[in-house]
């Protein structure tokens, strides 16, 4: 087999693979580029392939920089199979469409200011565009092995990521290469811990954390002060997150601190994102895979009142504090979270809060990184309100838990690649693995091609 690596590689998004087996073409994952402008820049420049050419598409999970750019493989040509579990075909229902909607209300709204440098601003794709993708996928159950074409055998295996989320294992009954996707943490509140992996000829292992450790404070606690000391200045806590996972995981802990009596019962929480919504509800439909019983995913449903519509919305940019607005995007990359950092990033006595990995060149990382100003829809916007960050309610392992991980194989692989990871931890996970496990490991680069022995 052949694999060339077209994204994911000396960064954490845009992840896609191709692999090529005799003359059957399947590309695992299909992400966009975050971050960095000359990333995004990647969305729309021509792809090194033609969608047409290949076979299938199977997804690791549905989170956007493994999914996003899939309705535009299937505008350019690509027709086949899109492979992938339950829990991620029902949470693309509600990402993919929501993902085309940002992009085309980004689009009109660029037009009717006048920022954009394109006349006039197009979206990268449309709503269309999503269901016709959506209308390509085939759900398989984790565990069972089915054949896709040609010689090539498929698997998932649960990776405790988010809700579907799988380890990915392809096999042409000489080889088998095993894709990690994003590895969730053994100890998560929410999802239960990867299933342990005993063979693989050749691993794909993302690196976001490989250069960090994760807090062992209780991430609990220390929310509770954030929002307690925000409470005290009459302020609002703005929490970027992402839709599917965080801020689930977001909502689960502030119903637990209401109920304790840690944070004031009476303080009202929003939850502005539709999506995010959607994919709560979803929780109860696929209990097998998390931890929560029936009567704590009703109460996960009933902790923030939704913000619907773009009218409300708005309104909460009038209202005053205390309160907590927890919207999309994750990173502050996008979205109607942006809407509220412009409202609310300029005033002191406000908390922007941060909760996971920020990318290099996003919103997110800026803010922590102490930006006094952030760009916003083509204008600087201050930053006084305090920014805070709570690196290990992150869904992703850190390099430690991954080496924990890791330890399960019976065998080491002929090789390893280290992906989706920035260069400094990618090399630092590449160290990692050499050092304590002595496997082979090489960090994959972009349009690199390699063959499977």
């Amino acid at each position: 087999m052949q694999l060339k690596f077209l994204g994911a590689t000396g960064t954490v998004t845009g992840s896609k693979y191709l692999l090529t087996s005799d003359k059957y073409r399947v590309l695992i994952d299909c992400g966009l580029f975050q971050g960095l402008k000359q990333l995004r820049l990647k969305n729309w420049a021509k792809l090194p392939i033609n969608p047409a050419d290949v076979d299938a598409v199977v997804l690791t999970h549905a989170h956007i920089d493994h999914t996003g750019y899939l309705p535009l493989f299937v505008k350019n040509g690509f027709s086949g199979k899109v492979y992938c579990t339950d829990g991620t075909r029902d949470l693309c229902k509600i990402l993919l469409p929501d993902s085309a909607h940002l992009q085309e209300e980004e689009a009109e709204y660029a037009n009717r200011r006048g920022f954009s440098k394109h006349h006039p601003a197009l979206p990268l794709y449309t709503k269309e565009d999503a269901f016709k993708a959506l209308d390509l996928f085939t759900s398989v159950p984790f565990n069972q092995e089915i054949n896709i074409g040609d010689d090539l055998t498929l698997q998932f295996y649960p990776n405790g990521h988010i809700l579907g989320s799988a380890f990915v294992r392809i096999h042409n009954r000489k080889t088998s290469v095993l894709f990690s996707g994003d590895i969730g943490r053994p100890n998560n509140i929410l999802m239960k811990p990867p299933v342990p992996i005993k063979q693989a000829d050749y691993l794909l292992v993302e690196s976001t954390y490989g250069n960090r450790l994760h807090e062992r404070d209780d991430p609990m606690l220390k929310l509770a002060t954030i929002i307690n000391r925000t409470v005290k200045r009459k302020g609002v806590v703005v929490i970027p997150a992402f839709a599917v996972g965080r801020a689930q995981e977001l909502l689960y802990y502030i119903h637990l601190l209401k109920a304790s009596g840690a944070i004031p019962y009476e303080i009202p929480v929003y939850l502005n994102s539709p999506m995010a919504a959607d994919a709560t509800a979803i929780f109860t439909k696929h209990r097998g895979e998390h931890r929560l019983s029936r009567e704590e995913c009703a109460a996960l449903n009933h902790t923030a009142h939704i913000v619907n519509s773009v009218e409300e919305s708005r309104a909460l940019n009038q209202m005053k504090g205390p309160m907590i607005i927890i919207s999309a995007s994750g990173m502050a990359s996008g979205g109607r979270v942006v809407h509220h950092l412009k409202a609310f990033a300029p005033k002191s006595n406000n908390t922007i809060l941060f909760a996971g990995f920020q990318a290099a060149g996003t919103r997110g990382a800026a803010m922590i990184d102490g930006a006094q100003e952030i760009k916003i829809h083509g204008e600087y916007v201050p930053v006084r309100a305090k920014v805070e960050s709570i690196t290990n309610l992150s869904a992703h392992a850190d390099y430690a838990e991954i080496l924990n991980w890791l330890r399960g194989f019976e065998s080491p692989p002929k090789k390893t690649f280290i992906v989706h990871g920035e260069p400094l931890a990618a090399d630092a996970m590449r160290r990692h693995i050499e050092e304590k496990l002595h496997w082979r490991t090489e960090v994959a680069e972009y349009l690199e091609t390699v063959m499977l022995e």
